[in-house]
């Protein structure tokens, strides 16, 4: 049976065998929390169709926790063989608004150093209908006046390992039927897998690009990043440049600064020589994100301490290079930025 929540019209119909307007109301009924029968102007015989092949599956909420520091609240979530995921709303400036920062693997292969989930290596992939009901239910937490403004792929894993699933899960959730979400509010941030870049900028071209950059001094990324070793910087970047020629839209750079390791004046150079280059090679500039670092473990065991981010910054400054200071909150309840490891 195929889940409702992850079907476009479009698929829906195909699957069912319903006209493109009854299919519009059924996905409309099943993302407004409504029985598919409630779908008015739709033949009795296809919302049989739809009742028998059709399922609508969810994720149990084991927890919801509150940061006492600020708006920000994470889901822990099982799936229906155990695995433990986790989700965050994020709030936005703007009042009542928010996005939703959504898991795409239970915990991930891929052992980024200063990351909680590289630390559970990778168990499965996740449905496309995991992925949409974490927004769903992170929607459901809201109050009236509020709504889900954007999504980003920066929970566990790593999405674009999971890049067709990821797709699927866009598709749905900015379909004006079913979750309405503007594409051009939604980010895929990646460790840096060059073919799903590509995909990302065929497929989605108004979705932005995130990158996980740690350095631009390969052999310093490669000890926070095995991936470098599979796929070199340089290789990343060519696609990231691909990327932004065809879509036009500036990616997203993130760095975290980590004590003694990458927030050194080499690395700051170094990176302000290599958004430098890109915008020189693209017209397109990268938005350059300092994301201070959230402790993964307890005390001594602990494997970072945080980078010293105001001289980051201004030495970042002093090259030419203006970064913004990227707020990661929920540190509290383990929701921040590098934390997320379905521990709750």
């Amino acid at each position: 049976m195929l889940a409702l929540q992850a079907l476009t019209p479009d698929a829906l119909g195909r699957a069912f065998g319903l006209a493109p307007a009854e299919a519009r109301k059924v996905v409309a009924a099943v993302h407004r929390g409504e029985p598919v029968e409630s779908a008015r102007g739709v033949r009795r015989v296809a919302l049989d169709a739809v009742r028998t092949g059709g399922r609508l599956p969810t994720l149990e909420v084991r927890s919801l926790r509150r940061s006492a520091i600020d708006p920000f609240l994470k889901l822990a979530l099982v799936t229906h063989d155990g695995h433990v995921i986790e989700a965050v709303r994020i709030p936005l400036e703007r009042t009542g608004r928010f996005s939703a920062c959504v898991s795409s693997q239970v915990g991930c292969a891929l052992a980024c150093a200063f990351c909680a989930t590289g630390r559970l290596g990778l168990s499965r992939n996740l449905e496309s209908w995991e992925i949409v009901e974490q927004v769903r239910l992170l929607r459901g937490t809201l109050v009236a006046g509020q709504r889900i403004h954007g999504v980003v792929f920066q929970g566990m894993g790593e999405p674009l390992s999971n890049v067709d699933r990821v797709l699927e899960s866009i598709r749905v959730m900015c379909d004006p039927c079913a979750l309405a979400i503007d594409m051009r509010a939604m980010t895929v941030c990646t460790s840096g897998l060059p073919a799903g870049i590509r995909r990302l900028a065929r497929e989605v071209p108004k979705v932005r690009l995130g990158l996980s950059i740690s350095s631009a001094r390969p052999d310093v990324r490669r000890r926070l990043m095995p991936i470098e070793a599979a796929h070199p910087l340089d290789e990343v970047i060519d696609a990231a440049m691909e990327h932004a020629r065809t879509t036009g839209i500036a990616p997203m750079w993130a760095v975290t600064p980590l004590a003694g390791v990458n927030d050194t004046a080499e690395d700051a150079l170094a990176l302000a020589l290599l958004v430098r280059r890109f915008a020189d090679q693209t017209g397109v500039r990268p938005r350059v994100s300092v994301v201070p670092y959230n402790a993964i473990d307890e005390g001594d065991r602990d494997p970072f301490r945080r980078g010293d981010v105001a001289g980051f910054m201004a030495a970042l400054a002093s090259n030419g290079l203006r970064a913004h200071l990227r707020y990661s909150g929920g540190f509290d309840v383990a929701a921040a930025c590098g934390q997320l490891a379905g521990r709750s």
